[in-house]
């Protein structure tokens, strides 16, 4: 398959505050491989308006019906009696030629994989954008090389998949309510409650499915939101710390630091930082 002609057609990243929508009936001309990172949508699947949250992978093929709603939803908290907020970040990739159609082939391909946020899957598709970006880039076969890397990861999860028991079932509830609500304050008692069970038994099935405290996982969901903020938006780096669910920006430094190896000032400042050919 190296061999197999492989061409990124266009990569990167939305970040919606607008409502959005697109609708396509008669399908996309390319491929797409597209990314949920940060809050949500929906996109209609067999006739029926799925909803995408961060992780979930969109994978839509040549001449397949396409539909994406970015709309407004309710407040939370405080904030509940204002207007309907609209939140939704993404990666997208557009590939084509003979390599991406064998590999979508080779197997059964899902609308929707659930991927973790991790620093591989999110760090693909981040290099093939910017690799997409250079001005005068001439060596583009790296972006192919990452998306073909990509690709791989995609099929490792898809076999990875866990078999939905009902314990598992209720620790992908847990998960779910955490990337959901990442973005507000997250008690334990709540998360469990949204599962229907108790806080010891939420805490116990959550780490055996997923090798992770709960603590710990909506800190790297926050982080990661965070992250993709200091990138792309114009927000100040307090209010990217307040809008991605850190109690005060001392914390949010500290713990920032600690998982980038460096401070969100310099993160920014070395991730807008020109590549240079």
């Amino acid at each position: 398959m190296d061999n197999k002609k492989l061409q990124i057609l266009t990569a990167g990243y939305s970040l919606h505050s607008k409502p959005f929508h697109i609708f396509q009936p008669e399908g996309l001309e390319n491929y797409l491989i597209r990314l949920q990172t940060t809050g949500r949508c929906r996109t209609r699947i067999e006739g029926k308006l799925e909803r995408l949250e961060p992780g979930d992978l969109l994978l839509v093929a040549p001449g397949q019906p396409y539909e994406l709603r970015i709309e407004g939803e309710p407040a939370i908290g405080a904030q509940s009696q204002g207007p309907p907020l609209i939140n939704s970040g993404d990666y997208h990739i557009f590939p084509s030629g003979e390599w991406i159609e064998e590999w979508w082939q080779k197997q059964p391909r899902p609308r929707i994989i659930r991927l973790p946020l991790s620093e591989g899957v999110v760090g693909a598709f981040r290099q093939i954008m910017l690799e997409r970006q250079r001005i005068s880039n001439p060596s583009p076969e790296i972006a192919e090389y990452y998306l073909k890397i990509l690709c791989t990861d995609i099929d490792r999860n898809l076999l990875q998949q866990p078999t939905r028991t009902y314990p598992t079932y209720l620790a992908h509830r847990i998960k779910n309510y955490i990337e959901e609500n990442a973005a507000e304050p997250i008690r334990l008692e709540d998360a469990a409650a949204y599962a229907g069970i108790s806080v010891s038994r939420a805490v116990h099935l959550f780490k055996e499915t997923f090798d992770t405290s709960i603590i710990q996982y909506t800190l790297e969901v926050r982080l990661n939101m965070a992250r993709e903020r200091i990138i792309f938006s114009p927000l100040s780096l307090e209010h990217v710390a307040e809008s991605s669910g850190f109690p005060n920006y001392n914390y949010f430094h500290r713990v920032f630091r600690k998982r980038f190896g460096m401070s969100p000032k310099q993160f920014r400042q070395h991730a807008r930082t020109p590549v240079e050919s």
